[in-house]
């Protein structure tokens, strides 16, 4: 029976008929916010609101029941713990204080895309993955706003106090120069009371720091913790299957395969090398003998 169960979870009809149902929870999320809709239809789409919120439940208690005697495993994906969360949300009462509550979890329910696909999968874990790294570029980014929003306040706080008189406004004006959202605006303003090689310096070298180099060490956070999703994953994957079947994937085999070749020609190269060597030391022995004689 915990077999069977399983495998109905498991199966890609079951998998594709849940990401059937969370879009379909989307899209009755949006209807449900025009007040003509609802006039006309709210019936309807309160008895689908039902009528989903029952499939997850169902959803839910199967996965439970597949892992037979001990179904509290479900807990150990933090993915099933974020859909059963869902769940609880979307069971509080509609009326009195958790009636904001409920219309939130309603729109939250097509979260559950990212725990139903893998690869929304990969790309959220590889967000959070990176996000200690993320801090240490944010504190970088943080000073260069500071830096800059202080040099900022010195060279065009009198000229322009609007966008520089002050430190909030001058971290504001930054930010929307970084996004480079009109920032042209900004930088006209300036040349008209600060020498233009100042105001050339300043913008130009916030933009290239700001917007070119700390973007492009977000990107290969992120690209650099995708990587490693995919070879955690890779072996997630593998020793499962080898729980299950006992054995290793072909692709495995021969992965691990390539890399007892790759070491062994490491260690040819490096035997051809000494051989190489002592050839050579033999030769120069040889030959300075032969001057000697």
């Amino acid at each position: 029976m915990t077999t069977n169960l399983a495998n109905i979870v498991a199966a890609k009809w079951f998998n594709h008929g849940i990401v059937a149902v969370i879009v379909l929870a989307g899209v009755v999320a949006g209807l449900e916010t025009s007040p003509a809709i609802m006039a006309q239809h709210g019936t309807t789409l309160l008895a689908l609101d039902k009528l989903i919120l029952g499939i997850f439940i169902v959803e839910a208690l199967l996965k439970m029941a597949a892992h037979g005697r001990q179904p509290w495993r479900y807990f150990a994906d933090g993915w099933n713990v974020f859909d059963f969360l869902i769940i609880v949300l979307c069971v509080l009462p509609v009326t009195g204080p958790f009636a904001a509550v409920l219309r939130l979890a309603r729109a939250l329910r097509l979260l559950r895309l990212v725990s139903t696909l893998p690869k929304l999968q990969l790309l959220v874990g590889a967000l959070l993955k990176s996000l200690s790294a993320m801090g240490y570029v944010s504190l970088l980014l943080a000073l260069l706003f500071y830096i800059y929003a202080v040099a900022g306040i010195h060279l065009f706080g009198k000229s322009d106090p609007a966008n520089f008189g002050s430190l909030p406004a001058a971290l504001l004006t930054l930010f929307r120069i970084v996004t480079l959202d009109n920032w042209g605006d900004i930088y006209f303003a300036q040349t008209a009371h600060v020498p233009a090689l100042k105001v050339i310096i300043y913008f130009v070298t916030f933009i290239v720091f700001g917007t070119m180099i700390i973007l492009n060490l977000f990107i290969g956070i992120i690209m650099n913790s995708m990587s490693e999703m995919h070879a955690e994953i890779a072996e997630r994957d593998r020793a499962e299957h080898e729980r299950k079947t006992g054995s290793a994937t072909l692709g495995d085999e021969l992965r691990l395969l390539e890399q007892d070749m790759e070491e062994m020609q490491t260690r040819l190269a490096g035997l051809r090398r000494r051989w190489g060597e002592g050839s050579s030391k033999l030769t120069r022995d040889r030959n300075a003998e032969e001057a000697g004689s």
